[in-house]
């Protein structure tokens, strides 16, 4: 499953109509979705009490990398359960690892969101810098990208972003400001 937050992870897997009463006892339920380390262990538990297995997967790579099979997937989780799930999940991940136990996947999803909102900012400044002196940006960021300025960000949300583009950048500021206060929650 991939859903928004919390409340919307609860919402599917509890009660009579929610996933876990639907599951029969040895399946595994992957949650794709970028939520809290507490939920993953909270679900953890409560599927594990009804014999399934459960791993917290969160993914990174937006809508393109879920198209072409190039995800990253951060897993939390009890080996047996992962090892199950992981020939599923490579088929659509460049990189799939269990990190640690349950709730280790949000965790490193926190640190990679982490990364993410500050490489975006720090790339906005640099962008607006380079404008208010008058660089040419298209000059400028094919000669940084190919240098220790070089990111994912930059090669694929730069022109958006100068263009101040909000509709470019294929995640939700909305999502992000959700994520960042998982982190600051954590």
């Amino acid at each position: 499953m991939c859903v928004g937050n919390d409340d919307d992870v609860r919402s599917v897997v509890y009660g009579d109509n929610g996933v876990l009463a639907g599951m029969r006892k040895g399946a595994i339920l992957v949650d794709h979705t970028t939520a809290s380390a507490t939920v993953a262990r909270e679900v953890h538990a409560k599927a594990k009490e009804r014999g399934i297995g459960f791993v917290d997967a969160p993914v990174s790579g937006g809508q393109a990398g879920a198209v072409n099979g190039q995800l990253g997937i951060m897993c939390g989780g009890e080996q047996a359960d992962f090892d199950r799930a992981k020939p599923v999940l490579d088929v659509y991940a460049k990189m799939c690892a269990l990190i640690g136990g349950p709730g280790a996947g949000q965790l490193t999803k926190m640190v990679n969101q982490l990364c993410i909102a500050g490489i975006a900012q720090s790339l906005a400044e640099a962008l607006a810098f380079a404008k208010r002196n008058d660089l040419d940006l298209e000059k400028v960021v094919s000669v940084i990208s190919k240098g220790a300025a070089q990111t994912w960000q930059m090669d694929n949300r730069w022109k958006a972003m100068s263009e101040m583009k909000v509709e470019g950048f294929g995640f939700a500021i909305e999502w992000m400001r959700k994520d960042m206060n998982i982190c600051l929650d954590q």
